[in-house]
Formats: C-alpha cells, structure tokens, sequence
C-alpha cells in the first residue's frame, strides 16, 4: 500500500508538462518533460525535444490539487546519453502564490531524492 502511494507521488513531481513559445508569446508546442532538478530560480527539463537558448518556456508544474505556470528562458540544452534533451531554463518572474507552490514542490522532489 505505501509502495503505491509513493509511485503514485513520483508520477505527480517528475513529469510536468512544458509551453514553448516563440517571441511574441505564440504556442510553438507543447509537450511532457521530465525534472531534473530544480531550485526557486530555475529547473533542468528533459524533453524529447530540443529548445534554443533563449527560448521561452511556459512550465506547468502540479502538485496535489495546485497547478502553477511558470514563464522561464532556456540557458541551455544538452544532448543526453538517452537521446533525449536536457533544458536549464532560468525562471523570469513568478507570483508569490506561485512561488509557495514552487518551494512546497522542491521540498517534496528533495524528499523523494533522498530516499531514493
């Protein structure tokens, strides 16, 4: 039973889902990614697709019943082993209930990383 709740956790704080916008806020795609990691300033996204730096990202983030966007420009994407793509993208500006959200999100990826 516990095993199943934490699948269930994983699943909620590893995927989110991604906006890619181009200069004048128009939806390119969008598309699952996969976090890296992740801080208050910024998150690393693996995509199967990959961003141009200084691309703008729309990044949706949920946890539990809350859903947050947060707008975010690409620094950088590398190639990784898998073939797939890893996006540091720096947050631009985020709005306090927001940023709750966020801190409340890395606190529980720092938790499950722990014990993994």
């Amino acid at each position: 039973m516990n095993e199943k709740r934490k699948h269930s956790r994983v699943d909620s704080i590893y995927l989110l889902n991604y906006v890619h916008l181009d200069k004048n806020d128009k939806q390119l795609m969008q598309g699952m990614g996969r976090t890296i990691n992740v801080s208050e300033s910024g998150i690393m996204l693996e995509t199967h697709v990959a961003f141009g730096e200084n691309d703008t990202v729309d990044v949706v983030v949920g946890l539990k019943e809350d859903m947050v966007t947060i707008r975010g420009k690409v620094i950088f994407t590398r190639t990784a082993e898998s073939g797939r793509y890893q996006s540091g993208i720096q947050f631009l500006v985020i709005e306090d209930a927001s940023l709750a959200t966020l801190r409340r999100y890395i606190d529980a990826f720092n938790a499950l990383s722990a014990n993994a």
